[in-house]
């Protein structure tokens, strides 16, 4: 099967409106104050319609909705926007995982109801840390209280599939305050944990403060064991590191992460987002006013590319070994009709020889030691057939 003659199945939508920003955050969000959120969510309806209209989509197996912040949308906008998914999307699979973000301090039970009886069927919070001196120093305006609260709210809206973000690497953080989010995470018992080092990025407070010295960031030593001490107590709790950075409960792995880690194609809708339908991709207009004023014309794409067999090639390794199962031989001569040894004979020789790759049965898989460097290993395949 190529990637052409299958109907689209996944669909991301992005809601770019949060209460504050995050110091850490290079996302496309924007403070909620004073935005024309019903024009957005008109646009991003007209959005749909058009999308739909050139590329019919299949039935739909996930929907996630990030942002931003999508939970800060006021009820009555929440309903609007799920009605007008459901009007252009409206073939659903039996088992879809329709996904929405969600921040702590923005989740009352009226808003969550809402979601639940639009269709939403996952959450995922955005806890970060359960220490709320830390919280405060990152930028969230949730504290561990709201954190309790918002789950609580969740379940008695009738949400039992429920993920939560922490993150590590984080200023002033230790590796006892790790052991103790992960302790306080776990005993919540959801079915899937989201757990990222920082990544200090251009265009936020901590890049700025970062470049003045005045980011307390824990030594590469200390990163190296919270990670490996977050692994080691997820799989003594009983989750699988599917990938690098999330852990679930057997059947509760991201469906719709599975998708881009699969290199499928998905649909990307709204302000900034990015798409890949039929091997092009896409990136929308990242402003809100410019994004609403596009859509209203037609589709509202800053940039869209064919992405060549070659890159294709490379994008199915480098998102696909970050799946604790590795990258399929079969999968890929199935969407590539060729051999991967044929093409990337060099870097997964070398990656082997390294240790950080291991054969499996189909394919290959980061080693122990190769989950800890995966950027190493992804970095092998990036340009190695496009490069010239």
């Amino acid at each position: 099967m190529t990637a052409n003659d299958q109907r689209t199945e996944a669909v991301y939508i992005h809601i770019p409106f949060c209460t504050n920003k995050c110091f850490y955050c290079d996302f496309n969000s924007y403070v909620l104050k004073d935005q024309p959120v019903m024009d957005y969510l008109r646009a991003l309806d007209k959005e749909m319609e058009l999308t739909v209209q050139a590329n019919p989509p299949g039935r739909i197996k996930s929907i996630f909705v990030g942002g931003g912040t999508p939970t800060v949308l006021k009820p009555n906008e929440m309903e609007y926007f799920l009605e007008s998914v459901k009007r252009h999307f409206p073939e659903w699979s039996d088992g879809i995982e329709f996904s929405m973000e969600a921040n702590p301090g923005t989740t009352d039970l009226e808003k969550l109801s809402v979601m639940r009886q639009g269709g939403v069927n996952r959450i995922s919070f955005g806890v970060q840390a359960f220490q709320n001196t830390l919280l405060t120093s990152i930028g969230r305006i949730h504290d561990t209280d709201d954190v309790y609260r918002s789950l609580d709210n969740a379940r008695r809206a009738g949400f039992d599939n429920m993920s939560i973000d922490l993150m590590f690497g984080l200023p002033n953080q230790t590796l006892d305050m790790l052991a103790e989010s992960v302790d306080k995470a776990l005993e919540l018992e959801l079915p899937h944990y989201s757990i990222y080092s920082l990544k200090v990025e251009e265009n936020t407070l901590f890049h700025t403060m970062y470049q003045r010295n005045q980011l307390p960031l824990p030594d590469e030593e200390d990163e190296l064991n919270m990670y490996l001490l977050l692994m080691e107590r997820m799989k003594a709790a009983g989750y699988k590191q599917y990938e690098i950075s999330n852990f679930a409960k057997p059947g509760f792995e991201s469906r719709h992460n599975m998708t881009y880690w699969r290199n499928e194609d998905y649909y990307g809708l709204g302000a900034g987002a990015h798409g890949y339908v039929g091997r092009q991709r896409h990136v929308n207009i990242k402003g809100v006013n410019p994004y609403n004023e596009a859509a209203n014309k037609g589709l509202p794409r800053l940039e869209s590319f064919e992405i060549s067999r070659e890159e294709a090639m490379e994008d199915f390794l480098m998102v696909g070994l970050r799946v604790l199962d590795g990258v399929s031989r079969s999968r890929f001569r199935e969407q590539f009709g060729i051999s991967m040894e044929e093409v990337f004979a060099g870097p997964l020789n070398k990656m082997v020889g390294a240790g950080l790759l291991d054969a499996t049965e189909d394919g290959y898989k980061l080693s122990s030691k190769g989950i800890l460097f995966g950027n190493d290993v992804f970095g092998e395949f990036i340009g190695s057939l496009t490069a010239n």
